[in-house]
């Protein structure tokens, strides 16, 4: 069935904010800079969105060639993605931090510089799972309008997580420990449920050949 742009984008959207999950951005944000001035975190915040943003746009211009080069078919990569994603839904299920599941440090421990390209930027906001979401996204859209609502939904996405630093005390003041669990529980669901739905387009895509 032919999507519209806004119906594409809305699942663009879901799919992505699930993955890269601002809120928990957030939090380990808050936790690598817990006494850092208002300026200090917004360069950080900046520069991490920034590297993410542009490593995401090019994943979702550019992911077709890389297929090409090396001799991916579209529906391999949609199995392979979406048992990635269910993987990580399964994780943020049971161990309540998904693709967050990086061991971090203190800001006394890293600079500023280092902390918004890696662990920020790479890998948690555009991170193996995030770019897997963003290539199959752009590889299921069917016109160049489907193309514009993945990179639309890129933007916004990557806007919000950049204002969920900037704002990452109040987040995590208002939202606490078992509010971040129960959000994190919702969102591994919802991915689990999407990645299930592109491993089924693939198999569709691919048994015609095989059978």
């Amino acid at each position: 069935m032919l999507l519209g742009p806004i119906e594409y984008l809305l699942i663009s959207f879901v799919a992505l904010f699930v993955i890269v999950n601002p809120l928990t951005t957030a939090f380990i944000f808050q936790s690598l800079m817990p006494y850092g001035s208002r300026n200090q975190k917004k360069l950080v915040a900046k520069r991490a969105a920034i590297v993410a943003l542009t490593i995401l746009v090019l994943f979702s211009l550019f992911g077709n060639t890389i297929f090409q080069i090396f001799g991916v078919t579209i529906p391999a990569f949609k199995i392979a993605g979406g048992l990635i994603l269910f993987g990580i839904g399964m994780k943020m299920l049971k161990n309540h931090e998904g693709e967050h599941d990086e061991e971090h440090h203190t800001s006394s421990e890293m600079d500023s510089e280092d902390i918004s390209v890696v662990p920020l930027a790479i890998p948690f906001m555009s991170g193996p799972g995030t770019i897997a979401t963003t290539v199959l996204l752009t590889t299921q859209a069917e016109n160049y309008m489907g193309l514009i609502s993945v990179l639309i939904a890129i933007f916004l996405v990557i806007g919000i997580s950049y204002f969920a630093m900037m704002y990452s005390n109040l987040i995590t003041e208002k939202i606490g420990s078992t509010g971040k669990r129960i959000i994190t529980k919702i969102f591994g669901l919802i991915l689990a449920v999407i990645s299930v739905q592109f491993v089924i387009d693939g198999i569709i895509e691919i048994a015609p050949k095989i059978f």
